[in-house]
């Protein structure tokens, strides 16, 4: 299993190391924290990044509750109120469902690289991390995501979606 602090060092961008950290001390000793012990505000930098997935009425209902501003440009549309299906289509779609189902049954975090986040988004390089919450505790309902989108020219060409998660040893390679 790997340990927090393991799963924190494989984090790419400063602000996901400061946004696992926020999440790690606002769930003090819980699995997970609640939406409610969640502050957007304390991070005004990151809130075009942000997104919340809901799944209070079960992970294949969900969508997209909320997404911030630089979502758009990311996913080439605005992707509020839109289900997982929705977003994640085609040849991306299996790899974005096994992570959110994932995420959602297991209660791990998970972040990773994604060449191509969405479908006919090929030139973008997309740096996400999600986290769950949990209002009762024990079923994850909202998924707090963070997507920071770069360019190819930006970064070396990516050929593969890769995941790691809170509950695994190494990465998860998955083609698409």
């Amino acid at each position: 299993m790997l340990s927090d602090c393991a799963f924190r060092a494989q984090l790419v961008l400063p602000e996901q190391r400061v946004l696992f950290d926020y999440w790690c001390g606002i769930a003090r000793g819980r699995a997970m924290p609640a939406r409610a012990d969640f502050d957007p505000l304390k991070f005004p930098d990151l809130l075009p990044h942000f997104a919340v997935i809901d799944l209070r009425d079960g992970f294949e209902r969900s969508h997209f509750r909320l997404a911030g501003t630089r979502l758009r440009e990311i996913y080439g549309r605005e992707i509020t109120g839109l289900t997982l299906t929705e977003v994640f289509s085609g040849r991306r779609a299996t790899p974005w469902h096994t992570i959110h189902s994932r995420i959602a049954t297991d209660a791990v975090c998970a972040q990773g690289i994604a060449h191509g986040p969405a479908e006919g988004r090929e030139h973008v390089v997309l740096y996400w991390l999600r986290l769950p919450l949990s209002d009762d505790g024990i079923r994850v309902d909202r998924i707090l995501c963070h997507d920071t989108g770069a360019s190819e020219t930006d970064v070396e060409q990516i050929s593969e979606f890769t995941a790691y998660c809170a509950g695994q040893r190494g990465p998860e390679v998955l083609r698409a």
